[in-house]
C-alpha cells in the first residue's frame, strides 16, 4: 500500500468533476480485495448489498441485512484507509422511515468508518434522502435499474427507454439532488438520457453503471470485471482479467498434484533434529 495517498475526500471529487476527469468506483467486499483497490489507486469503493449474491450465494440482494453490510465494510475499511468509502442500505433497512434510515445510516458512519452512504430509489425517496443528510451524514441517490426493486421493473433489463420513462428518471435525478444528495448512480439507462442527467446536474455527481461514457465516473461490479461471478456475464462488465478462470485453473492442480502425491513436495513442510526425534522416541517408549 502506497504511504503518500491522501484519504479521498468530498471535495476532491468535486475538483475532478471540476477538472473533467473521471471518478473510478469499484465494489469491493473483503479486506484483501481492498486493499487491492487501494494500492491501484481506486478513489471510490461501494461495499453493495450486491454481496447478497456475489458473496453470500443468494439469487437477489433482498436478504442482506444491516449487519451483513457493517461486517463487509468494516473489513473494507480496514483493507483501503483511503478510498472514498461508501455503504450500500440493504432491503428496508431505511424504506420504512425517515427515522429508520438515519440510524442505519449512522451505524454505516459509526461502525464501519463509511464516508456516504447509498440508498436506491427516485422521488418517494426523497424525504429520506433530506434526513440523512440533514443528519450530516453524505448520501448517493441510486436510479435505473435499482436491484431491490427489480421485479417491479420487469427484471434486469435497460431502464428509461422510452422519452415518458426517461422523463421520470430525469425529474427524480433533479428531485434527489434538490434533497440534498452529493451524487447519484444511474444504473442501466440510456447513454443519451445518462449524458442528459450529467449536464443538467448542477452541485451532483452522476456515477454510471452500463449507461454510457457520459457521467462523471463509472462504477463497476469486481465480481462481474474478474470472472468471479458463476451464475451470469452482464453486457456492461468489461473482463479486465479472467481471474476466476486462473483460480479454477489452480484448485484443478492442486487436486490433481494432492491425488498424485506431487504435493507437499520437500519445501513445503518442515522437519525436525534427528537427535529430537529419537529423543522423542525414547519418551514415547
Amino acid at each position: 500500500m502506497s504511504e503518500a495517498r491522501k484519504k479521498v475526500t468530498l471535495p476532491y471529487l468535486f475538483e475532478k468533476v471540476e477538472q473533467g476527469e473521471p471518478i473510478t468506483w469499484l465494489t469491493c467486499y473483503d479486506f484483501p480485495t481492498a486493499n487491492l483497490q487501494e494500492q491501484a489507486g481506486i478513489e471510490m469503493i461501494l461495499v453493495g448489498d450486491s454481496l447478497g449474491m456475489t458473496m453470500l450465494g443468494y439469487d437477489s440482494t433482498l436478504p442482506v441485512k444491516m449487519d451483513d453490510m457493517i461486517r463487509h465494510a468494516s473489513a473494507v475499511r480496514r483493507g483501503a484507509p483511503n478510498v472514498f468509502l461508501v455503504g450500500d442500505m440493504p432491503y428496508m433497512s431505511y424504506q420504512p422511515s425517515n427515522e429508520l434510515a438515519v440510524l442505519n445510516a449512522g451505524r454505516f458512519m459509526a461502525e464501519a468508518g463509511c464516508d456516504a452512504i447509498k440508498l436506491e430509489g427516485g422521488a418517494a425517496m426523497a424525504p429520506r434522502i433530506k434526513a440523512i443528510t440533514d443528519a450530516g451524514i453524505p448520501a448517493i441517490g441510486h436510479l435505473g435499474l435499482t436491484p431491490q426493486s427489480v421485479a417491479a421493473l420487469g427484471g434486469f433489463k435497460v431502464q428509461g427507454k422510452s422519452a415518458d420513462l426517461a422523463k421520470i428518471i430525469a425529474d427524480d435525478a433533479r428531485i434527489l439532488e434538490e434533497a440534498g444528495a452529493f451524487a447519484i448512480l444511474l444504473e442501466l439507462v440510456p447513454d443519451r438520457l445518462c449524458k442528459l442527467i450529467t449536464e443538467r446536474a448542477e452541485n451532483c455527481i452522476i456515477m454510471g453503471l452500463g449507461s454510457g461514457p457520459h457521467a462523471h465516473g463509472q462504477l463497476l461490479i469486481y465480481h462481474d470485471m474478474f470472472g468471479l461471478y458463476p451464475k451470469f456475464k452482464p453486457k456492461m462488465a468489461k473482463v479486465f482479467g479472467n481471474a476466476g478462470e486462473v483460480i479454477l485453473n489452480g484448485l484443478k492442480g492442486y487436486c490433481e498434484e494432492v491425488k498424485g502425491k506431487v504435493f507437499p513436495a520437500r519445501e513445503n513442510w518442515f522437519g525436525m533434529p534427528d537427535e529430537e526425534f529419537e529423543s522423542l522416541r525414547k519418551l514415547l517408549k
